[in-house]
């Protein structure tokens, strides 16, 4: 295939020649005059001819230069237009949302089940996380989970979370159901890894000491303990935000009556000038869902 000049050359020359100035370009162009005069002696070396006329007080467009402006001007406005369709194609109609799996697959499910309803034009990608969103630019809209003394900068917290615990409606303990705080000593308790202090807090509330939670059933991922509670195989300590749906499902059911403040809360990116008009109404429609849960 025969080179084609770089399309930053290009760029450069037709700023010098709109300007006749390699000065202006440069700033036009966020590079040093001395790149932008390099570019246009590179486009010169390739044409194989001057494009412009140096001059003690300017410069003037030689007769290829004048020749080959218009051409030029009229690509670079084709090559422009096809990047922004582009991009509008792929972002402009299509919004991402970085969130925890747990939010994820219950609370935020409903939100844009809601949503799609109103706005089957705006196409939603959902970027599920299991510990941290790491890569925070793959999504417009970024929600994660933390501590909630330790509120990640540039997000506010999406409602006062609280704990609660869960079991199937025909869970027993000793052929009796799950009445009273003490009744957790005798059940088979479902442990979620990195969050022992769920279980303390439940223990905390009820004076029971610590939980043998090394013994327990254990996984990394609270839909999978949610599952694993629906199943009959014990009970697990979350925060209600995440149970609510398994609740109103029948498939869960909170036997224990309690206020106990959950130490972890969720958290939702500020808004931003900057999203796109499909980002602005997604995350708008969010913030209304949580006022209205």
């Amino acid at each position: 295939m025969k080179p084609i000049p770089h399309l930053n050359h290009i760029r450069s020359f037709e700023a010098v020649a709109r300007h006749l100035s390699f000065t202006l370009a440069a700033k036009e162009l966020n590079y040093t005059r001395s790149a932008v005069s390099n570019h246009v002696r590179s486009l010169e070396g390739f044409i194989g001819r001057p494009l412009f006329t140096r001059k003690p007080h300017g410069l003037a467009l030689t007769n290829i230069g004048e020749a080959f402006l218009p051409t030029i001007q009229s690509s670079l406005v084709q090559i422009d237009t096809a990047a922004e369709t582009i991009i509008s194609s792929r972002h402009g109609k299509r919004v991402s949302i970085s969130c925890p799996m747990s939010l994820a697959e219950n609370w935020l499910a409903d939100c844009i089940n809601a949503f799609q309803k109103r706005h089957s034009d705006i196409g939603i990608s959902v970027h599920g996380t299991i510990w941290e969103d790491i890569e925070q630019s793959v999504a417009d809209i970024r929600i994660t989970i933390n501590n909630s003394d330790m509120a990640p900068s540039g997000a506010r917290k999406m409602w006062p979370e609280e704990m609660t615990v869960v079991c199937a409606p025909n869970y027993r303990v000793q052929g009796r159901r799950l009445m009273s705080g003490n009744d957790l000593l005798e059940a088979d308790l479902i442990h979620i890894i990195g969050r022992p202090d769920y279980w303390c807090k439940i223990a905390d509330q009820f004076n029971l000491g610590n939980f043998p939670l090394d013994t327990a059933l254990q996984t990394n991922a609270s839909n999978i303990a949610l599952e694993l509670s629906t199943r009959g195989l014990g009970c697990c300590a979350l925060p209600k935000s995440l149970v609510q749906t398994y609740v109103e499902r029948d498939l869960l059911i909170e036997p224990i009556d309690m206020e106990i403040e959950c130490p972890w809360a969720y958290f939702i990116s500020d808004f931003d000038a900057t999203m796109s008009r499909p980002a602005k109404i997604l995350y708008e429609w969010i913030n209304s869902y949580i006022i209205s849960r």
